[in-house]
This record gives C-alpha cells, sequence and structure tokens, in this order.
C-alpha cells in the first residue's frame, strides 16, 4: 500500500523518542558537572525497589513530576538563573521481599535484583527523563553499602548507634525478625505462622535526642498545617509525671515493697486514679506470680498478647480486653486508697513505663474499660464555663452555689419540659438549688413539684460530668458560680397539683422536642447537656476546676498539676512517642553492620580501612 500523505506526517513514538533518547544518553546531555561554574542543584528523586513486577503506574506519575522541575532549574527556575542540576536515579535494592522471591524460586537475590533493576532502568529511560545516568547507584552493591557502613562506625564512635534488649515480631519457623509491615494477620506474610513478640539483641540510632531538634525544625516552614501536625504527632512530645503507686497484697495492710511508676500527662487528676493498668509484659509481673492468684487467666492472656504487634494491638484497642491480677493491690499515693490492678494490651511496654492510672471519668480509653468491667468513675475536674453574654461583673457580689439541672420527658411523647420565663426572655429546663441535707435527687423532684406541680417523675439517671459556670445573674443582681448536676427524669403520667401564685406568675410550661433543647437559653452548660442526653456519658479530658481533690478542690486543672504531682514524691518527666530507630533484621539479604562481637575487647566497629564488610555469597540459598 502506497504512503498517504497523512502517513509521513504521522509521529512515529517508539522511532523518534528512541532516536533522541539514545542520543541523549550517548552525548551525556544530562550529566552534572562538577566544575560548572552555575550554582548548583541537587533534584532529590525517590529510589524505587525493584520488585519482580516492574514498574507500576504511580512511579512515573512521581519521576515526570519531577524531571518537569529539574528541567525547570536547569533552564532558569523561578528567578531566572540557570543551574547546574545533580539529578540521578538510583535501585533501594537490598530488602526481605527479595530474599522471599528468591527462596521461593530457588535463586540468589544478587540475582533476582540484577534482573529486577535491568528491568526497571529499561522501563524508566523509556520515559525519556533527564537523570544523570553517571551517578546512578544500587545500595546492594558493596561500592555503596561501604559509605553505609562507613556512617554507623561514625555513629556508633559518637554514641548514636547501640545494641539494646527490645521486644521484636518473631518467627518460629522462619527464624527471623520482621517488621511491622510484614505481618499479617499477626502471621508472617513468608509462611503464615503465627509470630511471636520476644526479647532480643537489637541496634538502634538514636534518633530521640534529636526529638525537640525536629519539633523545632517544623517551626516556619512552608508545609500544610495538617502535615506539620501529622509531624508533631509522629514525634509525640508529651510532658508529665512519673508517679509511684507502692503495691501490697490485696486486703493487707503491708504493703511488698515494690512500687510500679506510671507516667501521666494529667498529674491533676490522681484523685480520680480507681484502678492501675500494667502491660502485659511489665517486668514486676513474673515476681508476683506467688501472689497472684488467678495467675492461669494472666498467663493465658499474656501470651496472647505476645502473638500481637504493637500496631495490633493499638488498632484493636477500641474493643478493651484485661485481666485483673487479683491478690495484689495498688495505694493511690494521693486518697490513700486500694484499688485494683490490671493488665490490657492497649497498654505498651515500649511507651512510658509500661504503666498508666487509669482516670476514667477523663481518659476516654480508661472510660470504656471502666464500663466494661464495671471499674468506679471518679469525676475530679470540672469544665469552667464563664457566659460571654452575661460575664460576672467586678463591681457586684460574687456567690457559690451548687445546682440541678432536672429534664423531664414526657410520659406518651419524645419530648422535654421546659420553663418560659415571663420577665426574662429564657428558655430553661427545670434548675434549683440543692439545700443543705438535700441529695440532688430530692432537690430535683422537690423543684419539679414547686415549678410545674408534677409529683410523679420517676428518675432515671444522674450525667457523671458536673460543670462550674460563671456569670452575672440580672435577675438576682449578683454574680454567680454554679456547680450543676444534671438529672433525667419520666413523668408517669401528666397528673398534676397546684402551684403557687408566686410560682405560676414566673412562667409558662412548654413542652420541647429533642431537637429544639438546643433553644434553651441561657444556658451555658447546654452542649456538654444535650450531649449526654443524646448518646449518654463520656470523659471529659480537657481541663477546668478541681473537685473532690482534697486541699487542692477548687484550683485551675493546669496549676494543681505540678503541686500535686510534688506532694506525692513525683517527678516531671517529658516523653515521647518517637521510639529509638531499630535496624538490625535477622536476615541475609541486608547490609552487614560492620561491628566484631571480640569476646576479648567486647563488640567493637571494623577498621574504617577494611571496609566494606561485603555480603558472602551463598552458594545454596
Amino acid at each position: 500500500m502506497a504512503d498517504t500523505e497523512h502517513d509521513r506526517d504521522r509521529y512515529d513514538a517508539r522511532a523518534i523518542e528512541a532516536k533522541w533518547q539514545k542520543r541523549w544518553l550517548d552525548e551525556r546531555v544530562f550529566a552534572a558537572r562538577d566544575d560548572s561554574p552555575k550554582p548548583k542543584y541537587y533534584q532529590l528523586e525517590t529510589f524505587p525497589y525493584p520488585s519482580g513486577a516492574g514498574l507500576h503506574a504511580g512511579h512515573p506519575k512521581g519521576y515526570i513530576a519531577e524531571d518537569i522541575h529539574a528541567r525547570f532549574m536547569r533552564m532558569g527556575g523561578s528567578d531566572g538563573k540557570s543551574r547546574e542540576v545533580l539529578y540521578t536515579m538510583g535501585w533501594d535494592a537490598f530488602g526481605l521481599p527479595t530474599e522471599n522471591y528468591a527462596l521461593k524460586v530457588g535463586r540468589s537475590p544478587r540475582e533476582v535484583t540484577r534482573e529486577n533493576t535491568d528491568n526497571f532502568r529499561r522501563q524508566v529511560r523509556m520515559f525519556g527523563l533527564s537523570y544523570d545516568w553517571d551517578r546512578e547507584i544500587n545500595t546492594s552493591l558493596p561500592d555503596y553499602y561501604r559509605w553505609t557502613q562507613w556512617l554507623f562506625i561514625r555513629l556508633f564512635k559518637k554514641g548514636l548507634a547501640y545494641r539494646a534488649a527490645a521486644k521484636v515480631n518473631w518467627c518460629p519457623k522462619d527464624q527471623t525478625v520482621l517488621a511491622n509491615e510484614q505481618v499479617v494477620g499477626g502471621a508472617c506474610e513468608r509462611c503464615g505462622t503465627k509470630i511471636e513478640e520476644r526479647d532480643m539483641e537489637q541496634w538502634f540510632i538514636r534518633i530521640t535526642d534529636y526529638a525537640e531538634r525536629l519539633i523545632d525544625g517544623l517551626r516556619g516552614l512552608e508545609w500544610p498545617e495538617a502535615t506539620v501536625k501529622r509531624q508533631q504527632d509522629w514525634i509525640g512530645r508529651s510532658e508529665g509525671a512519673e508517679i509511684a503507686f507502692k503495691i501490697k497484697n490485696s486486703g493487707a495492710d503491708a504493703a511488698s515493697g515494690a512500687a510500679v511508676t506510671a507516667f501521666t500527662t494529667r498529674p491533676d487528676t490522681l484523685f480520680g486514679a480507681t484502678y492501675l493498668v500494667l502491660a502485659p509484659e511489665h517486668p514486676l509481673i513474673d515476681g508476683w506470680k506467688d501472689r497472684i492468684v488467678n495467675w492461669a487467666d494472666v498467663a493465658a492472656y499474656r501470651d496472647a498478647a505476645t502473638h500481637k504487634t504493637e500496631r495490633m494491638r493499638q488498632e484493636e484497642a477500641k474493643e478493651k480486653t484485661g485481666v485483673e491480677l487479683k491478690g495484689i493491690a495498688a495505694v493511690n499515693p494521693a486518697t490513700g486508697e486500694t484499688i485494683p490492678v490490671w493488665i490490657a494490651d492497649y497498654v505498651l511496654g515500649s511507651y512510658g513505663t509500661g504503666a498508666i492510672m487509669a482516670v476514667p471519668a477523663h481518659d476516654e480509653r480508661d472510660f470504656e474499660f471502666a464500663k466494661k468491667f464495671g471499674l468506679p468513675v471518679r469525676q475530679v475536674v470540672a469544665p469552667r464555663l464563664v457566659n460571654p453574654e452575661t460575664p460576672p461583673r467586678p463591681d457586684k457580689e460574687s456567690t457559690k452555689r451548687n445546682i440541678i439541672y432536672a429534664f423531664v420527658k414526657h410520659p406518651a411523647e419524645n419530648k422535654f419540659l421546659a420553663l418560659q420565663l415571663r420577665k426574662f426572655p429564657w428558655l430553661t429546663p427545670i434548675v434549683g438549688g440543692i439545700e443543705e441535707g438535700e441529695s440532688a435527687v430530692e432537690a430535683a423532684l422537690r423543684e419539679i413539684r414547686e415549678e410545674t406541680g408534677y409529683t410523679n417523675a420517676l428518675f432515671k439517671r444522674e450525667m457523671q460530668l458536673s460543670i462550674v459556670a460563671e456569670f452575672y445573674a440580672a435577675h438576682k443582681d449578683v454574680n454567680r458560680t454554679v456547680t450543676s448536676r444534671t438529672l433525667y427524669f419520666e413523668l408517669q403520667n401528666l397528673e398534676q397539683e397546684a402551684i403557687s401564685d408566686k410560682e405560676a406568675a414566673l412562667h409558662d410550661i412548654v413542652w420541647l422536642s429533642e431537637r429544639e433543647l438546643d433553644r434553651l437559653h441561657p444556658l451555658i452548660e447546654g452542649p456538654f447537656i444535650i450531649e449526654w442526653l443524646r448518646r449518654g456519658d463520656s470523659a471529659y479530658a480537657g481541663e477546668g476546676i478541681l473537685l473532690d481533690s482534697g486541699d487542692y478542690t477548687g484550683l485551675d486543672s493546669e496549676a494543681a498539676k505540678w503541686k500535686i504531682t510534688e506532694s506525692v514524691g513525683g517527678a516531671r518527666k517529658v516523653r515521647y512517642k518517637l521510639r529509638d530507630w531499630s535496624v538490625s533484621r535477622q536476615r541475609y539479604w541486608g547490609v552487614p553492620i560492620p561491628m566484631i562481637h571480640c569476646p576479648a575487647c567486647g563488640v567493637v566497629p571494623v577498621p574504617e580501612e577494611q571496609l566494606p564488610v561485603v555480603l558472602p555469597d551463598m552458594v545454596n540459598f
């Protein structure tokens, strides 16, 4: 068939692009010159892991964007100044997946890696990206990893690389340590064997020494706020206190002499600590074996925890599990009260001290645990609210009062009783003071009867949270600080008795649907109360005014933190979620750690002039 004019004008991508890509490569068009007079610029690229599957769509998506920027900088950038751009490609070629594949096919990881990198290189070059191929690197080649080893030795000499015992994910069949991402459903991704958590000597890089510098370095970065927040959460700086809880035999007066140290960011809530929770791997537990009367249950729970990674334990923490250590107890150092000791896998031995003081009224995890196992919930911090519309006036007398809010439900409809005041544009629930000698329920029933005439309200529940509110009470011409308790009642029927003329002149009775409860005013506690009516109790994790906290009652919670810490002999501490980086793995296809285990001298580095320590060939891999 004869060529048409259209055929002759057609762009033959395969031929044309291959021609020019070869020419760029042969003439080293994108090679970065060390002696260039231009300003030097390094264009960072993400080196891919050369798997047998080859490139996927996500690879060129990033590479093409980077290549555009590299070309932009060569041509002048945003300021019009051309740069000498070092832009190169390399292969992150060590790793367990290659080793797994090599075992599967019975070949050396070195051969498999070479084939994979050759294929990746071929595929990457097809895009015509402007890499300096003279500077291609491969992390599995000795001329590269000699510098990894050199750097490791430098870190070791500075005390930044060290050996320590640590919990690891161990596959008993493959006899290897697994990273968290290599554990699938609690089993080894290679062979499917259930993993075990073991203590083993590991090499670590001491990155926690730089935690504060990492936080400081985030300031001023032109990054999205959400990205900075994720980095801050990853570092996880927490300022708190370490507080010792003495351990004694359950029901006995004599302490055992042992003490558990718990780390808490909220020492102001110590008076509300109603139980202690230890990580299943806490080192003191084995020493109490003879005193724990349900040791079989404890041992079974601890064994189950060893088959979960820390990530699994954190992900599964929504469903609380645990076992009480029956036979021993702890002493709350603030109250002198004996409290139970539990183990639960939502507490990690590697964070803090591996023990927490549980304050269920002020921590959601502890609240869910206490609710499930029927443990006491004791509020010791009340939200402190100031009415912005009627704030306290400095020229007026200040009074304190304990009050109730009573929410009364209609006997046949999903509606709540409210009072529409005549003198003020207020719509309120039943509200009134608690008289001396009265309980909150008695006060509420009295107010319901006096203000509405209903006499058959049935008490159902009380909101766990008390709230402190401050405002100027115009109808009394005084400043008020009120501590409120909220109760929920249901009317049995609509029978009423007559109320006094004085009360009848003050307000009218109205019924509000659940949606209309937002109309209640000036109820500044409303958001807390309405949420409770709709969803029930939850923990209050905010700050406020201390309640039922001995000499510290009435203090601001932030101001009380360190006073309480000092009073019980606690120590102020800063901790981080960030942990030192474990760099050792019990596997073959990785960088040999350049350290000699000498019987006479201990662990010493290989002399630098003898680097690299080369990974040995394995004939029968």
